[in-house]
């Protein structure tokens, strides 16, 4: 049988994790007898990520649902959507975002299935690996139900090819406002440097950089290197940046090229939301601090020193 993808977007571009959910959509096809993909687009006026998802390598069909009531995404509109188009796939995946952690249970919930959540590997159309215990462990799962409902960690998936395809586009019917909810305002941090989920460097700071303003060092070096700056929970906690910084269990999951933790001790809920990356470095004055157990390179000392020195050699 066939697999529907949902994809999260801006009404404008697909976001990154879309198509990491799709490279896991296409392994789970190879053990499912070769099955159809398809993505469901549901937004207002979205032509432009229906079409954007349509070039997708591997994509046979992007349903489209554009109508006032998915503008904004809110689960309440779009799982009963999902619902209705369920019946017609073995799997249903979508990217283990906010979103996508919003959406899916309800989907799971109403369908009356259970749901399979962050899965980073697929070991058959009906066995998956999961991260448990904060990813210090990882389980394989099997499940029995006919229809499965899934979430996708994007970083256990390299992303699939955005061009090479030329899947046909179908409009599907809306569902309709379900009432429960309405979108009041959101207010977004703006910023030149990549996203936090989708940047090939990030720069990181914990409570060792003691200030707020202290993470304007980390600025300077990030602008350098074109990487995002990211936190630990215990540096958003204590005031020092805002909660979209965050990168953690609870936080946002990454996996860059190269990740560097400046003053962060390595608790376990901020190593299962980077320890994936390819190359990790610490910089930290206690060298006991269980960062330093992940880390590919270690520099022991006052990040008050080192920083401001690295900050020069990559001036030069």
């Amino acid at each position: 049988m066939s697999i529907l993808v949902v994809a999260e977007h801006d009404n404008a571009s697909l976001k990154p994790a879309t198509l990491n959910t799709i490279a896991a959509a296409q392994q789970i096809a190879q053990y499912n007898g070769g099955g159809d993909i398809h993505v469901l687009v549901a937004g207002s006026g979205c032509d432009a990520a229906a079409q954007a998802a349509a070039k997708i390598a591997g994509i046979a069909k992007v349903l489209v649902a554009d109508g006032a009531e998915f503008a904004n995404a809110l689960a309440e509109n779009l799982a009963p959507l999902v619902v209705k188009l369920a019946s017609g796939y073995s799997h249903v995946l979508a990217p283990a975002t906010t979103s996508g952690k919003n959406v899916m249970p309800r989907v799971a919930a109403l369908l009356d299935v259970q749901q399979i959540s962050e899965i980073v590997a697929v070991e058959g159309a009906d066995t998956f690996v999961r991260p448990i215990y904060a990813g210090n462990a990882l389980a394989t799962v099997k499940s029995s139900d006919a229809l499965k409902i899934i979430t996708v960690r994007a970083t256990g998936f390299d992303a699939a090819a955005a061009e090479g395809g030329s899947a046909s586009v179908e409009k599907v019917d809306s569902t309709g406002d379900a009432g429960t909810s309405s979108f009041v305002g959101q207010e977004l941090s703006k910023s030149e440097r990549p996203e936090l989920t989708s940047a090939r460097v990030i720069v990181s700071g914990g409570r060792g950089m003691q200030s707020g303003d202290n993470f304007h060092m980390l600025d300077k070096i990030a602008d350098k290197l074109g990487a995002a700056v990211g936190a630990s929970r215990a540096a958003v906690d204590a005031g020092f940046v805002p909660n979209d910084y965050q990168v953690g269990q609870t936080g946002k999951i990454v996996a860059p090229e190269l990740y560097i933790a400046v003053g962060i001790s390595g608790a376990i809920q901020h190593l299962a939301g980077m320890k994936d990356s390819k190359v990790i470095v610490a910089i930290n004055k206690d060298e006991e601090a269980p960062i330093f157990q992940v880390a590919d390179y270690g520099l022991v000392g006052d990040l008050f020193k080192i920083v401001p020195e690295l900050e020069a050699e990559l001036g030069k």
